[in-house]
């Protein structure tokens, strides 16, 4: 058996501010995040959502949850902090997860939020 490791997996995505299109967000964006580290939902600790102010259509934990993921982890929203010239409807998350310990994690941005990470073109 591999050995594991504690980490943090990062992505972000921008939504409208409807409930289907938050849906289809963020599952799009947690599916990708473990199809790309191979990661087992049994091997999820918790998930961090932050939202910024604009959307208010649909809770993104609501949301996984629907679709039937993340049935075990702990799941925790926030408000994203207000920052001047900040991108606007984006949710970010942050996965606790063990993976291998020789892994090195793959972050996610989709749909807009990759201008968020110039640096991971």
């Amino acid at each position: 058996m591999k050995e594991k490791r504690l980490f943090a997996l990062r992505g972000a995505v921008q939504c409208l501010n409807d409930p289907e299109d938050i849906q289809k967000q963020v599952t799009a964006m947690y599916d990708e995040l473990l199809l790309k580290n191979e990661l087992g939902e049994e091997d999820i600790v918790s998930i961090v959502f932050s939202v910024t102010s604009d959307l208010d259509a649909k809770n993104p934990a609501s949301a996984l949850r629907q679709e039937g993921r993340a049935g075990e982890a702990a799941l925790f929203v926030t408000q994203e902090a207000r920052t001047r010239g900040g991108m606007e409807r984006v949710i970010r998350v942050l996965i606790h997860c063990y993976l291998d310990a020789s892994r090195k994690p793959v972050h996610v941005y989709r749909n807009g939020a990759e201008a968020l990470r110039p640096d991971r073109k």
